[in-house]
């Protein structure tokens, strides 16, 4: 554990005193929670007033404690944080002022988000928080522990995701499928296991070629496997007719290095050795998906026939994909601290930029004012789709979403010279709604361009971005009218205003 500073000591003091003779439902003196608390915290790299209002996270709400005791022995920042922490637990209870602006709303995690104001660091403590009930959540009776691993499942795994925090995502989302489906999980278990005996030896023969070839070009590695989360698996499954033979990446080796060039020599040796498998190699490392996750994916057969999945990645790509916000924090020399509490929004990276949304919802409902939940929800925190290409690849999408704003999400040149598109084998129309699981494939022609009609057959802020950009570069004159700046909203008005355009053109 990293050492104590003066200020944490003495934050462990005040909150051992205040929680003095309370007991968790595991029979432990309470202060043994907010101390594991802390520890996570310090695990993920976090800044000191984080760790600091994760040891009192529970004082203001469970004991004498106030917010002006906090911030007199440890500023403004703590007490803000924690402050944050508690109106996120009455939030999650039903709290009443979000209430009155978003009515007999179900969505817990909109509620929650909101609830978080200026810093998202209260979301960080609040993930520490859950993430150590979740691991004691053996000493309460069996139906409370279906209910909050539900939730965990429903709420804190995709929270955790959106902030790209993938291993904390992995370890709520395997902690709490135990509970919500344990005969499914067992099941699951066993599977996996039995793949893995069969692959082993082969699975090795392939890593200990590789390490060799690295070894003989002077190259420094570090490598692990990976093994496919059961709770990932148990998705990914249902997309597949439960054919695990269909399912590529139960196993994959993973070779972290110094730095990008390196990457990419590696990526070459590997396809030297064995044979890439067609549409299998993905680069986001040129293209980061959207939350900002970079690393080379490459799945290949090998001389003993075995199909095995290759990242390829930095220590700091690896560190993201892994920590996600909290690596963000650790890697930033201006810490975002100050970004946050500054309103500094724009220092952020971004693919963090959607926090600046959410501060502005958050403002709002503080100033009394109502806010467009449904849109807030759409842009920010819509629940995904899972849709195919052709070769098998997955692709998430906000629910709502249309075939162009899949073929954006390719590339924004698919896009651009989009004509037609093919779902689950029949041509539709550019505006058809997908659903979970449908297999697309885009049409394109080389001389196609975007035009202004389409800005009402997409619903993704990132397609629209594009697709906006595009049609600023072919077409000068083209102006964002209010028609097609709501072209989601009202279709029709945007067709009359393009029609408009094309008269006088």
């Amino acid at each position: 554990m990293t050492k104590a500073s003066p200020r944490v000591k003495q934050a462990i003091d005040l909150a051992t005193q205040a929680h003095d003779g309370q007991l968790r439902k595991t029979g432990e003196p309470y202060i043994t929670h907010p101390l594991a608390v802390m520890k996570i915290l310090q695990e993920w790299n976090m800044d000191e007033d984080t760790v600091i209002a994760g040891i009192l996270h529970d004082t203001v709400e469970d004991t004498a404690l106030t917010l002006k005791d906090i911030e007199a022995q440890f500023g403004k920042d703590v007490a803000f944080l924690v402050n944050g922490v508690t109106k996120l637990g009455k939030a999650r209870k039903g709290m009443k002022d979000l209430d009155e602006y978003l009515p007999q709303t179900g969505d817990n995690l909109l509620k929650l988000l909101i609830a978080t104001g200026q810093d998202i660091r209260v979301l960080i403590i609040k993930l520490a928080d859950r993430l150590h009930n979740l691991r004691t959540l053996g000493a309460l009776p069996p139906d409370k522990q279906k209910k909050i691993a539900r939730e965990s499942l429903e709420v804190f795994a995709p929270l955790a995701d959106r902030l790209q925090m993938g291993r904390v995502r992995v370890e709520i989302e395997e902690t709490s499928f135990k509970y919500v489906d344990p005969r499914r999980y067992e099941e699951l278990e066993k599977l996996t296991a039995e793949r893995l005996k069969k692959a082993n030896k082969k699975l090795q023969a392939a890593q200990n070629a590789v390490e060799q070839a690295l070894k003989h070009e002077h190259i420094k590695y570090k490598c692990d496997g990976r093994v496919k989360s059961i709770y990932s698996l148990h998705k990914k499954l249902a997309k597949y007719d439960q054919n695990i033979d269909r399912i590529y990446d139960i196993i994959a080796l993973r070779f972290i290095v110094e730095d990008t060039t390196t990457c990419y020599l590696v990526l070459g040796i590997i396809h030297s050795l064995f044979h890439p498998m067609d549409g299998r190699v993905k680069d986001y490392i040129a293209m980061p998906k959207q939350n900002g996750y970079q690393s080379l994916h490459t799945t290949v057969i090998t001389n003993d026939k075995q199909i095995v999945e290759f990242q390829i990645r930095t220590r700091e790509m690896h560190d993201y994909a892994e920590r996600g916000l909290a690596a963000t924090f650790f890697y930033n020399e201006q810490k975002l601290t100050s970004a946050y509490t500054e309103g500094r929004v724009s220092k952020l990276p971004a693919n963090l930029l959607w926090i600046k949304e959410l501060q502005e919802s958050a403002a709002k409902l503080t100033a009394g004012e109502k806010i467009d939940q449904k849109k807030l929800k759409l842009n920010l925190f819509a629940d995904k789709i899972f849709v195919y290409t052709p070769k098998g690849d997955i692709i998430d999408l906000p629910k709502g979403s249309m075939p162009l704003d899949f073929a954006y999400r390719l590339h924004s040149e698919i896009g651009a010279q989009c004509t037609g598109a093919i779902v689950n084998g029949k041509m539709v129309d550019l505006k058809t709604k997908l659903q979970q699981g449908d297999v697309v494939e885009i049409l394109t022609t080389k001389n196609s361009k975007p035009n202004p009609g389409w800005l009402d057959k997409i619903s993704s802020r990132h397609a629209r971005h594009k697709l906006l950009s595009q049609l600023h570069a072919i077409l000068p004159d083209f102006k964002i009218t209010t028609s097609s700046a709501n072209a989601n909203k009202s279709p029709d008005k945007t067709k009359t205003s393009t029609k408009r355009r094309k008269r006088k053109k």
